[in-house]
């Protein structure tokens, strides 16, 4: 085992919206993968209120905190990162308010289905096929 290479993991937060058995994906500026919306906690950020915050900052609604359910957690390789650098997604869902559009580092947003899970990040393939487990999408 080599000691001088120290696994790190990125703890993100994940809003996993189906509808029409399609689940709304996120694409960064300059990035090809696709990838569940959310990010980071902030300093002391509980996990709704950052995901509350990375939501609003990436798609421009407000997810309505009554609503947020935990989902599950998730992880895989990190997209772009070091071999061995896994990311953990804890995932919910919510209801929101507002209309759907790419902000801030978002490029584009698009409705997948499990057929589109070649185009999306490793840990968003894991979330993909736990929904096509639980038949929540095509």
């Amino acid at each position: 085992m080599n000691n001088n290479v120290a696994a790190k993991n990125i703890d993100k937060l994940g809003w996993v919206y189906i509808q029409n058995k399609k689940i709304l994906m996120a694409r960064s500026y300059n990035k090809a993968a696709f990838y569940i919306p959310g990010g980071k906690r902030e300093a002391g950020e509980s996990d709704q209120a950052a995901l509350v915050r990375e939501i609003n900052e990436e798609l421009s609604v407000d997810l309505i905190n009554d609503s947020i359910v935990l989902l599950g957690e998730f992880k895989g390789q990190a997209d772009g990162k070091a071999e061995g650098v896994v990311v953990n997604i804890r995932c919910f869902t919510a209801d929101f308010s507002g209309e759907l559009k790419a902000n801030a580092e978002i490029e584009e947003i698009a409705w997948l289905t499990y057929a589109d899970r070649h185009r999306c990040s490793v840990v968003s393939v894991q979330v993909l096929n736990a929904l096509k487990d639980m038949q929540l999408i095509d």
